[in-house]
This record gives C-alpha cells, structure tokens and sequence, in this order.
C-alpha cells in the first residue's frame, strides 16, 4: 500500500506542475469549432487559458451565430449559412414558449418531434456550407493546425477533423441517447446507469429499470432522425463509408463537464477526463448596482432567479403566480426577466435583464438559488453552496433535478402544475431549513477537494493531444472489434459447442455401454419366458 502511494504523489505532483508551472510547451494553433449557445459559454474559460498559455485559437461558426461574436482571445472565421440570426433566435426563443404550454403527452411529444427535425436540418444545412466551402476548407488545410476543440453535440467538428487528419478533443456536457457510451466503448448497463430523460436514480426497482430500457430503446429512433443524415453527409464528403460512431469515436480525448458529486457513479474510459464547474472557478467583483441591491437586502439576504438564456419571458399568468410568491419571502430577489413586468410584482423583486450569476451565487447573503437545473447553473450551485429551488424546462434539466434532490440539495417543481403557494412554500423550505445548506456545502466542499481544477485539467489534455500527436494509448481495443466479438459470443458459442459435443460423445458411450452390459442379458431373459410359456 504505502509503494502505491508513493508512486500516486509523483504522478498528482507530476500533472500539477505541468498545469499550474509555466509554459513549457511550444505554442500551438486551435481549431475550434463550437455549439452556440450555452454550449459555446462553457467553452470560453477554456478559450481563454489557452490563448494565455500562447496558443493561437481559431474560432469556426456560422455567421448566423447568436453568441458566438468576435472576442480578445481569439481569431473569429465565420462562414456564409443558409438561414439568418433572426431563425436561430427563433428557435431558441420558440423552444422557451412551448415548455409552457400545457399540452397533453401525445401532442407534446409530436410537437417535439417536429420542431427536433426542423432544426436539425437547419443545423445540418449550416455543416453541409461549411464542408461545400471549398475556399475556407483549402485555407484551414493551410493553416497547419496541430489540435481540433469541438463539441460533437453537432458532429460537423469530428468530419472536419477527419477531413484534415487533425487529433481531436471533444469538450461537451453529454450526448443525446448516451452516444458518448457508444462511441467510447464505454460499459452502460440498463441496470444502474439512468438513461437521459428517465429521471430515475442508480438504485432503480425493476419497472424503473424496465423504463430505463425502454427509453434507451425508443431514444434511438429519435436520434436515427438527427444524426444519421451527418453519416451520409460525411460519407459523401470524405468518399468513404463513415458511420455516426466513426465520427464520434475518433476523438483522442473526451472533455466531460461531469462531476460524481452531480452525477450518478458509473464505469469510465481512459479518454476521458471530468471537468464539471469549469464554468464556475473565477468570481468577480460585483458592480455598484448588486452591490447595492444586495447591501439594501439587510440581514435577510438575496434570492437569485434566473431560467436560463433560453427562456427570456413567461406567460403572463404563470408570471403573476411566481410574482405573488416571491412578494411573500423577506429576502430580496434578483430576477432575470425581460418580458412584460407583472402587475403585482412586489417591492423585494427587482428585474433586471442580465445578472453575474456566479459572482452573486458567491455572495455570503445569497439564501437561496431559483434556477431551470441546466448544469452550469447546478454547477455554479454547488460550487458556492446555495441551496436550490429548481424548474426544470427541458433536455438533461430534469435528470439534473432529481439528483440534487435525491442528494437534499433543493427541491424540484413542476413549472407547468406549481401555484403560487408551491414556489413559497419551496423557498421557504431551503431558506429556513438547514438540511439543505448543510447538504449543499458538503457536496461543495466534496466538489471542491480534488488535486487539479477544472479548467488546467482541460487545458492540460488539450495540450497533451497536441504534444503527442493524439492519444492512440487511450483508445481501447474494444473498437477494432465486431459486436459479436465484443459480447464473446464466438467464444460462448464455441465452449458451448464443444460442451454439447462432449455430452453428446459421452451420452453415446454410456448408451452404448448399456447395451452391451444389459442389452443382451435382456434379450435372454424373455427368450426364456417365451419358452416356458
């Protein structure tokens, strides 16, 4: 025990010097290539650590990007797409109005349906100029790049890497349908590890586990319908046969903003690393108007409300019901909302139509965290220690909501059933109950305790690729296998095989053992009756 340990301190004091030292490797140039929206947010920690380590970062987006704009850290490239800023924002904006509309199952699943197909092929349109832009594609062949970021939530990155035989690092939350198991050979059994969109824990009863499969089954068809077309697309552009998991297993390094403190333990792979709370390392100062609004709270402190960039307004009604709840709290409350103020908004609420999340969350008067449990918001939570009211409106949020409720971190409501009495109630509940904040601050301070931070984690393994070319050693041999390879089912057939031949074999021997030990006694036996009859 105490050689083992020895040789651990080497290697942690090892990657701690490499991370935190100087700059000791040469200056290298980054394509990257990103997701908007919070996607492209969580990227710029990263972007920007890089670029002051001396690396050079090319930013590749479309020119109807929302977020994606030029930046001090790096060089912007945008490419000519067949849709305007105005339908990206519509999408977005469409996809914050239809959580509250309170349709039946049916209805909201064929309205989910529709809209996931409508912008897939916007988003497959805007990869398919890209790959078509003959010019910008020569000019990055010319750029001599030695590493691709990129997020394959949208795998036009991975066909653009391939195309100029770039190592890739995939930096990303997680993919739908679980495709990160897949495309890393990594093991996912129905049994403990809960599916996207099941809301079940890792301790699941057998119907939770019969639903797990189920939806593991059924998320597929929808996935077939978003991702399939990226596989023809890149088939035809790289004049081979290319699958969807050829794309997505190529990356030398997967980049995961995933902690077990958040999520639910489950089996890893080599290339993978887990850096969740990138998002939230650096705080800072607040501004003389929180500053303000926040020392004018008193001693009953702040409540933060925010339902993420997606969702900007809410119907009015659903808006008077939050308004008349939060009036009847001590705390003041700091709302993100730019829609039409309610009528009967109290005085302790305060819209504003941007807030520094994290810097307030950091703030010792902040009580308690109103959020829609997307994972940078729940990162931000547990990294400062607030206890959460969560909404969750869609995708992973609702995963994320059941497990800091199951860790008695906060409470979930349902946006579209709660009253108003439910949201007070809720807030009440993580103010004034120390459970909560007791449950929050020992997840952080688990969160907290690890030997390198998030974001020098990150830059470590984007520099790694780039040194080593790629991380081939990573890359387990499960790929190179068929599927019945990879589940021994030759080698079960053939034991079994050889199991049946030798009880077959032996079946025969004692059969004919039998008849030449008892067959002809048997026979003299009744000649024998035959004649004394």
């Amino acid at each position: 025990m105490a050689v083992e340990s020895q040789g651990r301190h080497p290697l942690v004091l090892g990657l701690l010097l490499c991370v935190l030292g100087p700059v000791v490797c040469h200056a290298g140039k980054v394509l990257l290539i990103p997701v908007d929206g919070s996607h492209w947010l969580g990227m710029l920690g990263a972007t920007q650590q890089l670029q002051q380590r001396g690396h050079e970062i090319v930013v590749l987006a479309p020119d109807a990007s929302l977020y994606i704009r030029e930046g001090a850290f790096y060089t912007l490239k945008t490419y000519p797409v067949p849709f305007q800023r105005e339908d990206v924002k519509e999408s977005f904006v469409s996809l914050g109005h239809t959580v509250f509309e309170n349709d039946s199952f049916l209805r909201r699943v064929i309205k989910t349906y529709k809209k996931i197909k409508k912008d897939s092929a916007m988003l497959l349109s805007g990869c398919s100029h890209l790959l078509n832009n003959k010019e910008l594609m020569a000019s990055l062949a010319e750029s001599n790049f030695d590493v691709m970021l990129t997020d394959p939530f949208i795998p036009c990155g991975p066909i653009v890497a391939q195309y100029l035989s770039l190592p890739t690092v995939f930096f990303l939350n997680a993919l739908p349908c679980s495709l990160e198991f897949e495309a890393t050979q990594c093991p996912n059994p129905f049994s403990y590890v809960p599916r996207p969109l099941s809301a079940n824990s890792d301790h699941m009863t057998f119907l939770q586990r019969v639903k797990n499969m189920l939806i593991a089954y059924s998320q597929n068809f929808l996935c077939d319908v978003v991702y399939s077309p990226y596989a023809t697309l890149a088939s035809e552009f790289l004049q081979r046969e290319v699958t969807v998991q050829d794309l997505l297993s190529s990356a030398s390094v997967w980049l995961l903003r995933i902690d077990f403190v958040k999520d639910y333990p489950r089996p890893i792979m080599p290339n993978m690393a887990f850096i969740g709370g990138i998002n939230c390392l650096h705080q800072s100062p607040l501004s003389q108007e929180f500053e303000a609004y926040i020392n004018a709270s008193g001693e009953h402190g702040i409540v933060v409300f925010s339902l993420g960039s997606m969702v900007a307004e809410i119907p009015e009604e659903k808006a008077m019901a939050i308004a008349d709840a939060l009036g009847k709290i001590p705390q003041t409350v700091l709302w993100r909302y730019t829609g039409t103020p309610p009528s009967n908004l109290a005085n302790n609420t305060i819209l504003v139509k941007w807030l520094p999340q994290n810097d307030l969350l950091g703030h010792p008067m902040t009580r308690a965290f109103i959020t829609h449990a997307g994972s940078h918001g729940i990162y931000e939570g547990i990294c400062n220690g607030v206890p959460m009211v969560m909404m969750p409106l869609f995708g992973d949020q609702m995963d994320n909501a059941k497990r800091m409720e199951t860790k008695g971190a906060g409470v979930t409501l349902n946006v579209l059933e709660m009253t108003s009495e439910d949201l007070e109630n809720a807030l009440k509940a993580v103010i004034n109950d120390k459970s909560y904040k007791e449950n929050i601050m020992h997840l952080s301070s688990l969160h907290k305790d690890r030997p390198v931070e998030p974001l020098d984690l990150a830059v470590f393994w984007v520099e790694f690729v780039m040194r080593h070319k790629g991380a081939p050693h990573l890359r387990p041999a499960a790929h190179d296998l068929t599927w019945y390879q990879y589940h021994s089912l030759d080698v079960i057939g053939f034991l079994l095989a050889i199991v049946l031949t030798v009880a077959f074999i032996a079946f025969k021997c004692c059969a004919y053992g039998y008849r030449k030990c008892f067959g002809k006694k048997g026979r003299v036996k009744k000649a024998h009756k035959s004649k004394t009859h």
